[in-house]
């Protein structure tokens, strides 16, 4: 029988939709905005797909650290190794994971962001293999699953173990608008092709300039009078902005109207404001460089709500051409898996002025 170490963060990610870009140390803030735990119900996804599959026995913690998620899932075959007390933190994370490996556990399954990560890793190191259910903002580490179900699949089934990178994220500086990541460690995961992400790249050839300036004008073009843009994180839809005379959050998101910003660094409850008073919304994003994500990782503010009420056929997509041959597969993870099907097989990606591309997107299941 295999033992899963099995663990949650219970505000892993709650900074997303309200625009703080990370949750660690900001947890009362995030409350303070409305945000909503959302860790549990991803962790459930997956959970729920496992307890069909058998000689899985789960080593867990208690209460929202995993058991409360394991018993409202029906899962009746687990251990409480930890036993929570109160409020977790970074040191439960790592005690947690301490006392799976006394118990002899395969596999750690943790569900959180890249917070989440380098704490299990920094407790883990190589013992054994470890993989994320993501439920974070940003998650640049490679330890995490496509989604929710991906996670579940990959390990329902025998599987490989390949190296993964586990990134180390200056958060301070990413509400700063400032990308600062280095490596922190590689982990063990399970390996499957297209179930696992890969760490987050950021690229700086020559052409990329060129090229985010022809998407740029081209857009420029086409964007109507009276009609509200929000305007997603990232590189190309920073230059996009720039071509319009606005200074935009890096690493937020935007809304603008008649090269007016209306919203800087617009959380979701903003976003769904504006939308209601502006019938006529488009939404401008870029796909996670290497990663390939439209949605679902660095912009949850443009949650499954906000594209709804937009509409899919109002979502632009734009990447340069570099960015899409080093970017295989698309992936959408919007928390909502009916919109996420809705995307289809494939997407038309702006790359280039008139030029557009069609990109497949991959579905872990």
């Amino acid at each position: 029988m295999r033992r899963i170490g099995f663990l949650i963060n219970p505000v892993a990610g709650m900074g997303g939709s309200v625009g703080l870009k990370g949750t660690d140390g900001n947890v009362d803030e995030a409350r303070r905005r409305g945000a909503r735990p959302r860790a549990p119900a991803r962790a459930a996804i997956t959970i729920r797909h496992l307890t069909s599959v058998p000689d899985l026995f789960f080593v867990t913690c208690s209460g929202e650290m995993g058991e409360a998620v394991l018993r409202a899932c029906g899962e009746t075959h687990y251990r409480v190794a930890y036993r929570n007390p109160g409020t977790s933190t970074a040191k439960d994370t790592k005690r947690a994971i301490s006392a799976f490996l006394q118990e002899g556990v395969d596999l750690i399954l943790f569900c959180g962001g890249d917070g989440t990560a380098r704490d299990v890793f920094e407790a883990a190191q190589q013992a054994v293999p470890i993989l994320g259910i993501p439920a974070g903002v940003k998650m640049y580490s490679a330890v995490f699953a496509l989604d929710p179900a991906a996670a579940a699949a990959l390990i329902s089934e025998p599987y490989g173990i390949q190296d993964a990178e586990v990134m180390d994220v200056n958060e301070k500086a990413y509400r700063d608008g400032v990308l600062d990541t280095h490596l922190f460690g590689i982990a063990r995961v399970p390996a499957r092709a297209h179930m696992t992400q890969v760490a987050k790249q950021v690229f700086e050839e020559a052409d990329e300039d060129r090229a985010k300036e022809e998407i740029t004008r081209f857009l420029k073009e086409v964007m109507l009078p009276g009609v509200l843009y929000i305007i997603g994180a990232g590189t190309t839809t920073e230059a996009i902005a720039r071509q319009l005379g606005i200074k935009k959050t890096l690493l937020g998101v935007d809304a603008v109207i008649d090269g007016r910003l209306l919203a800087s660094d617009a959380d979701e409850k903003t976003l769904l404001d504006l939308v209601s008073r502006y019938p006529e919304t488009k939404i401008i994003i870029s796909p996670i460089g290497a990663q390939g994500f439209i949605l679902g990782r660095g912009n949850q503010q443009i949650s499954a709500s906000v594209v709804r009420n937009v509409g899919l056929h109002n979502l632009i997509i734009a990447a340069t051409p570099h960015k899409l041959r080093e970017t295989p597969f698309l992936y959408v993870d919007s928390g909502d898996p009916v919109l996420d099907r809705e995307f289809g097989d494939s997407v038309q990606v702006i790359s280039g002025y008139r030029i557009a591309q069609r990109k497949k997107i991959s579905r872990s299941l």
